[in-house]
């Protein structure tokens, strides 16, 4: 069944009579995720819990458009993993400069950016976009961070641990090796206090800190974690959804 919200599904019949009120866009990224995970889990992740709260939101009656998700994120501390796939910030500004203007041509108010990946971060290219598309509202939430996940999970780490792993165990169960086959995601910290607590900032590099790629140990991780926690993401954005879709640029404010 065609889903009129999802851009590639829907037709020009449909499109070309509706007015959409938010453009939303999943953005992912390609690479490695510990032995035993898929190099696409950020965009099996975020495409998911996307469609999910979209199609919530647009039951509800919000004119939502899910864009075609970006399966390509920042991978410059990851360059020495064969085939993670990197776009540097700056081409992703240029990428998200030509989506802007399709937008605003085509008469949407608004887009949000619903990141799945850890390294990319759009504050600054949002700031550059408002400068050069002020008409269009532009705003970007990482998924994840929708719902505490300790709220979940009992070892939640931050790269293919116990969390992403019950998600996909959700969501693509097909594409994971048994748990047996993962490294343990063990890493290593900075030694300089100031970038260990994070007050200071540096890029990690992903070889020196971890041998399987991993960041967290997913051997508890099970399906029904994922699932439950999933739901909760896709309530939290489904309102998000809504309520920004409703809103007037110009009303934003209170």
């Amino acid at each position: 069944m065609i889903r009129p919200f999802i851009l590639e599904e829907t037709n020009w019949k449909a499109v070309k009579d509706s007015r959409y009120d938010l453009a939303i866009l999943p953005w992912g990224a390609t690479e490695a995720h510990n032995y035993h995970m898929p190099y696409g889990t950020d965009n099996y992740q975020v495409n998911y819990v996307v469609t999910e709260a979209a199609t919530t939101a647009w039951s509800a009656g919000a004119k939502v458009l899910v864009l075609p998700t970006m399966s390509y994120g920042i991978q410059t501390g990851q360059m020495d993993i064969p085939y993670c796939m990197n776009l540097l910030p700056s081409t992703q500004l240029i990428i998200l400069k030509d989506i802007a203007d399709t937008l605003v041509k085509a008469g949407c108010p608004k887009l949000v950016i619903v990141n799945g990946h850890g390294g990319n971060n759009f504050k600054n290219i949002i700031r550059e976009l408002s400068f050069f598309f002020p008409s269009l509202f532009v705003c970007a939430v990482n998924w994840y961070d929708a719902v505490p996940t300790k709220a979940y999970f009992e070892k939640p780490a931050d790269h293919a641990d116990e969390f992403e792993t019950s998600c996909i165990m959700h969501i693509r169960p097909d594409l994971l090796l048994p748990l047996s086959e993962a490294g343990d995601g063990t890493t290593k910290r900075f030694k300089i206090e100031a970038l260990r607590s994070g007050w200071a900032t540096a890029q990690r590099q992903w070889t020196s800190i971890s041998a399987d790629t991993g960041s967290g140990n997913p051997e508890l991780a099970n399906e029904e974690k994922g699932k439950k926690y999933l739901e909760a993401c896709k309530a939290r954005l489904s309102g998000f959804f809504i309520q920004l879709s409703q809103v007037n640029n110009n009303e934003i404010y209170e």
